[in-house]
């Protein structure tokens, strides 16, 4: 969490559960709902299908427990939470773990359109339905086990993997282009972008370019990598993700696409 937070991270009872508000509750389900009505033609099946395994509903906050099981009775994912924002390193060991690391404090109604760190509706209602599909799940573990192995030399590069892919990516379906990244499916105004935007430029997924290609955190994003398959991520993260990273070093960045952030 950054250092001008007003956010206190949560923490479970005993009895491993957290202890969420009813305004908590209404704020989730606020956020829920409004995403599942805007989403249920620009998510991709994997997603949504995601979503009722996983039993997330309106009524509630869900707790990391129940999303936890459910995720190890599908692909053998699971969850963690966690404090605050974490360093990469141990972000890394806990995907290669089979383990995602989630935020546990929902946003206050203020900020219920958009919040620059990551909260719980962003961590379980973005990231976690698709940890129910086998493929995609293979992928994120597999990227926890490479960087932790190429170590902290590679991290900022193989971050972009991570950007343009779990937090930001797309895919090619028969019914078109859909959406599958926890920053787009959780975000109505990234959604909108991404699936009926102009201003945005779509790319097919290549790793050099990925690599190559810088972002920004706080604006819609202008470069969205559209993948065909979750397989193919799969195939990506066997590639030689270190030399990739070192021509990528070598030939430097494209010129980014957006104004710098003023300081």
């Amino acid at each position: 969490m950054t250092k001008e937070s007003t956010y206190t991270a949560k923490l479970p009872g005993p009895d491993g559960l957290y202890d969420y508000t009813p305004e908590e509750d209404a704020i989730w389900g606020e956020l829920y709902e409004r995403q599942m009505t805007l989403l249920a033609n620009m998510a991709c099946r994997e997603y949504l299908d995601g979503v009722k395994t996983l039993g997330l509903t309106a009524d509630k906050v869900p707790q990391l427990v129940d999303v936890n099981r459910r995720l190890n009775e599908t692909t053998g994912f699971g969850v963690e939470g966690v404090p605050a924002l974490i360093p990469p390193s141990q972000f890394y060991e806990l995907l290669s773990q089979g383990k995602f690391p989630l935020a546990t404090f929902l946003r206050r109604r203020e900020h219920i359109d958009y919040i620059e760190e990551p909260d719980l509706f962003h961590e379980v209602f973005g990231h976690c339905p698709l940890l129910t599909n086998q493929s995609y799940a293979n992928f994120v573990r597999r990227f926890g086990e490479t960087a932790v192995r190429l170590g902290k030399g590679y991290s900022w590069h193989l971050f972009r993997i991570f950007w343009f892919t779990v937090e930001f990516g797309l895919i090619n379906t028969p019914d078109g282009r859909r959406c599958y990244g926890a920053g787009i499916v959780s975000s109505p105004s990234e959604a909108k972008a991404a699936m009926k935007g102009t201003e945005c430029e779509f790319r097919p997924f290549d790793l050099l370019h990925v690599l190559r290609t810088p972002y920004r955190i706080d604006i819609v994003q202008p470069i969205y990598y559209v993948i065909d398959s979750f397989a193919q991520l799969e195939a990506i993260i066997e590639e030689d993700i270190e030399g990739a990273v070192m021509k990528a070093k070598s030939l430097g960045d494209f010129e980014p696409t957006f104004e710098a952030k003023a300081s």
